[in-house]
């Protein structure tokens, strides 16, 4: 007599849920749909990086859903950081400070799920990157460091450059997307380093238009124009991008910001915070942050960093 095993259900019909360890590793239930084809993407703050990252987006074809601190009437705005997440799988967060991060991410949080990445963009303490990875880890969701630089212009002719720190299969899932705002995606190491690597490179931009606005300074009180330190400068070793953009601000007054000075303060605390806690002196830094502090007390916080080289008349 033939016996007949009956056979359950397939995997396919019954799928599993994912347990602890895909919780551990959520890139393993990132579909690659959005690998290959526009998708829907949401964007946390709308800045001066955040709003030209989202349009370079849309001109990319995506679908963009996006918050912003401050209300704005612009296409695909939720009221907030949590319809965000349940009308989009990818976020990029572009909002200020550490506390408005994590605040974005205690309200996102219940609406994250395996199938979410969220990309933090905003410069921010290191425990601040940390504890929004740890956020994301509880909800299933996946998480990459991923700081920028360049500023205003850069980010709207899509040539920002993507430190990044984390999972190389989560970025390869995503790349597509940072793609549509950059000209280069770095892999720099873990959660966090990225973050650290960012805070000490804007340390160097802060010290350098320091020197820049002290010898600008030096060239005006000698009756020298300071179109002759810019030639001088562009036949100097020393002679870089940030001097090019930089010293033609001071020279003429014109400090709109492309980067302010508050948030430059804000990333040079950053630094001092990482300094401290290897128990390093920094005295180039400390200088450079006394003086940004005090131009943010006389009112000049939202204007361009490079103000701290204003020449008064």
């Amino acid at each position: 007599m033939r016996k007949f095993i009956r056979r359950g259900k397939t995997d396919s019909q019954h799928p599993a849920k994912p347990g602890l360890a895909d919780r551990r590793n959520p890139a393993k239930h990132l579909t690659p749909s959005f690998m290959n084809q526009p998708s829907s993407v949401g964007v946390l703050g709308l800045g001066i990086i955040g709003s030209r990252v989202a349009e370079n987006l849309r001109q990319a074809g995506h679908t963009v859903s996006v918050w912003s601190h401050t209300a704005r009437n612009v296409p695909g705005a939720l009221p907030s950081p949590q319809a965000v997440a349940g009308a989009a799988q990818v976020i990029q967060i572009f909002v200020r400070d550490s506390e408005a991060l994590l605040q974005a991410m205690h309200d996102m949080q219940p609406a994250l799920t395996h199938e979410h990445v969220i990309l933090n963009h905003a410069t921010v303490s290191k425990a601040a990157t940390l504890e929004a990875a740890a956020l994301c880890a509880a909800s299933g969701a996946a998480f990459l460091d991923a700081p920028f630089t360049g500023s205003k212009m850069a980010a709207q002719n899509g040539k920002l450059v993507y430190y990044i720190g984390g999972s190389t299969e989560v970025l390869e899932r995503v790349r597509p997307i940072l793609e549509a705002s950059s000209t280069k995606i770095l892999p720099l190491g873990e959660t966090g380093d990225a973050m650290v690597l960012k805070i000490v490179t804007n340390l160097v931009t802060a010290i350098t238009v320091k020197a820049l606005s002290e010898a600008a300074a030096i060239t005006h009180s000698q009756g020298i124009p300071l179109a002759n330190l810019l030639t001088a400068l562009e036949n100097n070793a020393n002679y870089s991008g940030l001097i090019g953009m930089k010293l033609p601000t001071i020279i003429s007054g014109n400090f709109d910001a492309h980067f302010s000075l508050r948030n430059m303060l804000k990333d040079a605390d950053f630094a001092r915070e990482l300094a401290a806690q290897g128990g390093l002196a920094a005295p180039a830094l400390e200088c450079t942050a006394e003086a940004m502090r005090q131009g943010v007390s006389q009112g000049k916080g939202d204007l361009d960093f490079s103000v701290i080289g204003q020449i008064e008349s």
